[in-house]
């Protein structure tokens, strides 16, 4: 991605950062026609900030632009890693890992890397100065006690009233894999999902209801793709920006109904 594409994508995000609500039920945000459902808002106040589908290092560089100065973070396994390599020092985060770290910094590289020093997913990663190691269950009351601002997981499924699904699929030969997710889903003030919004046969992972075994239930507030971004609020599924993709057309992929962040 260019330079000028991500900074308007950065302003965009600025702009529209206020229209995050609270979680609750959803209630007649669109309706159903022959043609599938259509969101009921005007699509003109959705900024498409870029000109194709963003990849991975940009939406990380997105999500950490979003969280706010001198927050407590934990970052899930897999795409979530990321985002530790695009958070400023001037942001002042705090990195809390799984595996009973505070103050963890970007993944380590070249010389950089000790095999002692690793997060959740077992991946090599740096320390910032004042970090510090404790016992995995003091980690966990960190994570159950309400003491982390936001959590950034990867997911399988959100519904349109922010339930998660990101442990298992529910196939026969699928390895049960829970982990903490229960626990940060649950325990953090505010979860950002991120994840690809299509799966591989083109289905929409944002969907109405999960089909997947739950990990949390009404806890997701943000979720991140590689089209758009998502905000899930009290009032429905609000569409904060798009990447490559018009509104209209993103709303025909989908069978939750949308509305624009800004209408």
């Amino acid at each position: 991605m260019s330079e000028q594409t991500t900074s308007n994508i950065t302003t965009a995000a600025e702009g529209t950062r206020g229209a995050q609500g609270g979680h609750g039920s959803q209630t007649g945000q669109g309706v159903q026609t022959g043609q599938g459902v259509q969101g009921i808002h005007q699509a003109s106040t959705v900024p498409q900030t870029s000109d194709a589908p963003i990849g991975r290092d940009d939406l990380a560089r997105l999500v950490a632009r979003d969280i706010a100065p001198g927050s407590f973070v934990n970052l899930g396994i897999g795409q979530p890693t990321l985002v530790s390599n695009y958070l400023t020092d001037e942001q002042d985060i705090t990195l809390h890992t799984e595996n009973g770290m505070l103050g963890m910094g970007p993944v380590a590289t070249g010389d950089q890397i000790d095999e002692d020093l690793i997060n959740a997913g077992k991946i090599p990663v740096t320390e910032l100065p004042g970090a510090s190691y404790f016992h995995h269950a003091d980690s966990f009351a960190i994570m159950r006690g309400g003491h982390l601002d936001v959590c950034v997981l990867g997911a399988f499924q959100v519904s349109a009233t922010g339930d998660l699904a990101n442990w298992h699929t529910g196939a026969p030969d699928a390895i049960p894999a829970v982990g903490g997710a229960m626990d940060l889903a649950t325990g953090a003030k505010d979860v950002y999902v991120m994840m690809t919004l299509l799966t591989k046969d083109g289905k929409s992972k944002l969907v109405p209801e999960l089909t997947y075994p739950v990990t949390g239930v009404g806890c997701v507030t943000r979720v991140y793709t590689d089209k758009a971004v998502f905000l899930i609020t009290s009032d429905g599924v609000r569409v904060r920006e798009t990447f490559g993709i018009a509104f209209e057309e993103l709303q025909s992929l989908m069978d939750v109904p949308l509305i624009a962040a800004g209408a």
